[in-house]
């Protein structure tokens, strides 16, 4: 059973997930020849301030 966990920015909508989980599903289901029954897709929302790259908090940088 694949698990596959998706961690990023909180913020993106339920609609962008759905579409994401389908698309990350029918991808495991070719290449890994299983089932979109068996394929688990986890997300995780991560707030800006818990999130740093390159020492700096991502809630620190302007966009």
């Amino acid at each position: 059973m694949p698990i596959v966990r998706i961690e990023m920015w909180e913020g993106r909508t339920q609609a962008q997930k759905a579409e994401l989980a389908r698309v990350v599903t029918e991808a495991v289901v070719t290449i890994a020849h299983t089932t979109p029954e068996a394929t688990t897709v986890i997300f995780e929302d991560i707030a800006k301030e818990n999130w740093a790259t390159g020492g700096t908090l991502a809630s620190d940088v302007s966009t």
